[in-house]
């Protein structure tokens, strides 16, 4: 009896870790190319929004774009980029603001984002926005997204972090998580678009 007890917690554990393993490598491959210009060209400000997609929820291409719009209903043009593209870019250097929003898996940035920001050398002096995303363990990687743009230079001058399922606003825990998460996303774009204009 303890024999077959244990037979089947090992088959549990194993499975577990096989899961694991294979979402670690699925979610470790850098997203397909897209580029969308939020806002309109004769802005005075704007902002480079990178991300790289969320194979499974891409909360992060939501939450960038919610968070674009914000930027753009105070005048603002964001060219809203995911990693695989943002080489297309040319004059990286122009942009007013930097933002990047990052998926966490095993406890720290998504690889593409922080490959990107390691090898970022416009950050220098530039404002820059950091967005975590997570299932709810999200402190980590915040710190440690916020720590390497510091380490490259940026003035970080926000970060937040945004949740598939801890609740992201405790009063309205019967509305979708996801939409309080892009809403929340949109009000903060607002904000740090009159943070800089003032």
């Amino acid at each position: 009896m303890k024999r077959k007890k244990m037979n089947s917690l090992l088959l549990v554990i194993g499975l577990i870790l096989a899961i694991w393993i294979t979402l670690s490598i699925v979610v470790r491959k850098k997203g397909a190319e897209r580029i969308a210009i939020i806002g309109s060209s004769i802005n005075e400000y704007k902002a480079l929004i990178i991300y790289d997609p969320d194979p499974i929820y891409n909360l992060d291409e939501k939450i960038s774009r919610s968070f674009a719009k914000g930027l753009a209903e105070n005048e603002w043009l964001s060219i809203l980029s995911t990693v695989a593209a943002a080489k297309e870019i040319r004059e990286k250097e122009q942009f007013d603001l930097y933002v990047f929003c990052a998926n966490t898996y095993n406890w720290a940035p998504d690889k593409a984002i922080r490959d990107y920001v390691n090898n970022d050398n416009h950050l220098k002096e530039k404002k820059v926005v950091a967005i975590t995303l997570g299932s709810g363990a999200t402190k980590r990687s915040q710190r440690i997204l916020e720590e390497l743009i510091k380490e490259k230079g940026g003035r970080l001058i926000d970060s937040r972090e945004y949740w598939l399922m801890k609740p992201n606003n405790k009063s309205k825990t019967k509305r979708s998580n996801i939409k309080i998460a892009v809403e929340m996303a949109n009000t903060f774009g607002k904000e740090i678009a009159k943070k800089i204009k003032n």
